[in-house]
């Protein structure tokens, strides 16, 4: 008996062993050899210009400098001349800009992606001021830097070279860019109406998202270039309770605070179930293949170790627990109006992404499971479902990879999950071919500075953000 035990436990190790092994890169993309030659001084030059335009929105409008969001579409003629001279622009409401660049045909019609609005500063935390664009040390400072003006300019400036060169697309270009990205404004809402109110159909769309990374799955060590085909749902919620109040000096159990403490402590404690999404299990299989022997064993074996990587992502937390399961984050909490009084109210905010496993209503179900309080309210504030799932295994897909790989090479390419939003996820209703991949190769240091102080971003990086979007629209 002991011997038919050791033999099944051997040829088990044997099994995993060679599946282990098996578990290779699979063909990479090859890059084009090609040196793409533009003037890098001029497109350092006319970010700079977009960075010094204070185009900070605000879900309160009245808080809007409309002026700076003129000076910025003012400017675009004189820096990018031949799209002016090439390509029809349309205005639509909420500053939505459409550039249509006419190609050979017209049957499909690629669009490229950004918005030109940008989060709001806090100067007296900044090194350097927000709005000058300082280049100093071969680093441009600036809100916008990287979110996304980098990109807005990567492509007008990409377009720029390509029409002064006398190339022409096989088929239409759209340039698709939104003033009001941050406070989801209704600007991309309208470019996608347009193409469906005109008959337009898109061979695939491009907006920000993934990048060029580092250190960012568990042993792989070269960069990779990260294509989102899907982002997260969200949802703002709201808890609430509510008691008579009085003076702290004589408080009864159970109140407002008390309860909702245990709420979020109940939370926290039981997360929600992992699933392991398509987006995710893409990724995991390609980038899994380029890791460390262990994690191999962990990524090749997932029936059977899932319970190992689900335990890794809750103790990391981050991104990797992220990508894994729909996540709660209390962001905002008030009580009473003084210190010394109980709240007869009492409430808090939480921001959830949801997995696209996972909808909307099932969240809420958990919420209200796992908070087991009746007599605390879960309120919706604003909520919105995960976006469609793009297509991987198609020509599309390739473009964008192709352009990534010959840009930064040396590169692994993948499919991932966005967990944040974009305005790319209006698209998915009129388009299976939406990907999110901001043009840049970004350090840990530099993207916490996305939506933080002292923004900035290196002079290379701009021009290869340019360098990426001409190989991209060369296959147009």
């Amino acid at each position: 008996m002991l011997y038919i035990i050791l033999t099944v436990v051997l040829l088990f190790v044997l099994f995993l062993l060679i599946r282990t092994l098996t578990f290779k890169p699979i063909s990479e993309f090859k890059p084009l050899e090609n040196n793409e030659i533009f003037d890098g001084d001029k497109v350092t030059e006319n970010l700079q210009k977009l960075v010094q335009c204070a185009t900070v929105s605000y879900n309160d409008h009245s808080l809007e400098n409309e002026k700076e969001f003129e000076k910025f579409v003012a400017l675009l003629p004189d820096l990018y001349k031949n799209v002016y001279k090439t390509c029809t622009r349309t205005t639509l409401p909420d500053r939505a800009l459409l550039f249509k660049w006419e190609g050979k045909n017209h049957d499909t019609a690629a669009v490229m992606m950004a918005h030109y609005d940008v989060v709001p500063v806090n100067q007296n935390d900044w090194e350097k001021d927000a709005f000058s664009g300082i280049i100093e040390d071969g680093v441009m400072w600036g809100r916008g830097t990287l979110d996304t003006k980098v990109t807005f300019n990567g492509i007008m400036s990409a377009a720029d070279h390509l029409i002064a060169e006398g190339f022409v697309p096989e088929s239409d270009v759209y340039f698709a860019f939104s003033g009001g990205e941050e406070i989801n404004g209704q600007g991309a809402v309208n470019i996608v109406n347009y193409f469906e109110e005109n008959n337009i159909k898109l061979s695939f769309v491009i907006d920000e998202g993934g990048a060029v990374v580092e250190n960012v799955f568990p042993g792989v060590k070269s960069p990779c270039g990260l294509i989102g085909i899907a982002e997260k749902g969200m949802m703002n919620v709201l808890y609430t309770a509510k008691s008579n109040g009085g003076h702290a000096s004589a408080p009864k159990p159970n109140s407002p605070l008390v309860r909702l403490s245990r709420a979020c402590s109940n939370i926290e404690h039981y997360p929600t179930k992992a699933r392991l999404s398509e987006p995710v299990a893409y990724m995991f299989d390609t980038l899994g293949r380029h890791s460390n022997f262990l994690y191999k064993m962990i990524f090749s074996n997932l029936w059977l170790f899932s319970g190992v990587l689900d335990m890794l992502c809750k103790k990391s937390g981050g991104e990797l627990n992220a990508l894994m399961r729909t996540t709660v984050a209390f962001t905002q909490s008030s009580g009473s109006s003084a210190s010394n009084v109980i709240p007869p109210e009492a409430s808090l905010v939480s921001n959830i992404r949801i997995n696209p496993c996972d909808t909307v209503s099932r969240t809420l179900d958990y919420l209200k499971k796992t908070v087991d309080d009746k007599d605390i309210e879960i309120t919706i504030m604003d909520s919105v479902e995960p976006s469609r799932i793009s297509k991987v295994d198609c020509d599309e897909f390739d473009k964008v990879a192709l352009a990534i790989a010959s840009t930064w090479k040396g590169t692994i390419i993948s499919p991932y999950l966005m967990v944040q939003c974009s305005d790319s996820r209006h698209y998915g209703k009129i388009s299976d071919k939406v990907y999110r991949f901001s043009a840049m190769d970004l350090t840990s240091e530099e993207r916490a500075t996305i939506h933080g102080n002292n923004e900035r971003i290196r002079i290379e990086t701009i021009k290869k953000a340019v360098e990426f979007y001409i190989r991209l629209m060369r296959q147009c």
